[in-house]
Formats: C-alpha cells, structure tokens, sequence
C-alpha cells in the first residue's frame, strides 16, 4: 500500500509541485548560488511529500485533517535553529 501510495504522490508531485520561493539571505538578498538553492528545493520537496503522506495515513485512520494540520504547523514553529547568532 504504501508504494502505491508513492507512486500516486510521485505522480500528483510532478503536477502539482509545492510553490518553491525565492530563497533571501538574513539581510534580504537573493541567495545566488545555484547549489545552495537545489539543496534547499529538495529539502522542501522531501518535506511536502512526507508531510503529505502522513496527511493522508491520518485521514484514512479516521483523525480529524484540521487536527493534523495544526500538529504540523506546531512542529514548523517548534524548530529550533541551533545556528542562531545572539543579539545581544
């Protein structure tokens, strides 16, 4: 099941891709290097499809979708960035 499920997402993914941003540095200036942007195209690709198929696993297990959308807008606030430069 969940192979096939791959495949229909590998499918929908490739029409309908999650709309990639232009990526800013902290001072707001495009990031121009063109691997750096890859990198992080395919970070958010790999976290649209997993995050799309435990979407998917929660509502065929009968969970509320609202319910699911918000725990993973919780976890997107939750992260921390360990690179983060004291301001003080």
């Amino acid at each position: 099941m969940a192979t096939r499920r791959r495949s229909i997402l590998n499918e929908r993914m490739s029409d309908e891709k999650p709309d990639l941003p232009v990526w800013l540095t902290p001072e707001g200036e495009k990031v121009s290097c063109v691997e750096k942007i890859k990198v992080l195209n395919e970070n958010l690709a790999e976290i649209y499809e997993l995050a799309q198929e435990a979407l998917e696993d929660a509502v065929l297990m009968g969970c509320d979708e609202r319910q699911f959308r918000q725990v993973i807008e919780t976890i997107a606030r939750d992260l921390v960035n360990p690179y983060k430069k004291d301001t003080k």
